[in-house]
């Protein structure tokens, strides 16, 4: 999503944050009405009106006609679909998040649940303990899951080997990541999904 898209956006959740502007654009989107016909159903001031109306002018959601000395509003459904088609799609919104780390949560998972231990030869990650909560321990069991290799296929006894080197308790981790489908089993044989 481009920066100009973005802002309209933001605006436009900024507009239709508000109650009242939601009811009148509710109200423009049956007929159309001028500021005291809407003050009248909605049982605001004018100059209340006024006000909301103008913030909707901003995103050119309203239009506005002079008829006689009244100025008479209705909803612009075409930009309206306009905006719908451009900015509120599922790429779209997905796109809002670009700058946002969306690997913090499971590096915090991962740094609460990992820590460090020297052995004889080197400085090893292990495992603190198994989550009880299930979408953490899918974020360990991925992290354990990256031990194995693609397109290798292991034993048993290699899959406890690997993962006692994490945490005591190998055979849970192990039938965890069978049971999440981070790896497959058969015959005895074990790989990497």
């Amino acid at each position: 999503m481009n920066k100009e898209q973005f802002q309209t956006l933001l605006q436009f959740f900024k507009a239709l944050a508000d109650e009242s502007r939601l009811k009148i654009l509710g109200i423009l989107a049956n007929q159309e009405c001028s500021v005291e016909e809407l003050a009248a159903l909605m049982q605001l001031k004018e100059p209340t009106v006024s006000h909301h109306l103008a913030k909707l002018r901003e995103l050119n959601l309203v239009t506005m006609r002079p008829e006689g000395n009244s100025r008479i509003y209705q909803l612009d459904s075409e930009v309206l679909q306009r905006i719908s088609k451009e900015i509120f799609t599922t790429e779209q919104l997905a796109s809002v998040i670009e700058d946002v780390d969306t690997e913090a949560w499971e590096s915090k998972v991962l740094k609460n649940y990992l820590e460090l231990e020297q052995t004889s030869t080197e400085v090893v990650q292990r495992l603190k303990e198994i989550p009880a909560s299930r979408k953490k321990r899918l974020v360990i069991l991925k992290w354990l899951a990256n031990k194995f290799e693609s397109g290798v296929n292991y034993s048993e006894h290699d899959v406890n080997d690997i993962l006692k080197t994490y945490h005591p308790d190998y055979a849970t981790l192990r039938r965890e990541l069978v049971g999440y489908h981070l790896m497959q089993r058969e015959n005895g044989v074990y790989w990497r999904l």
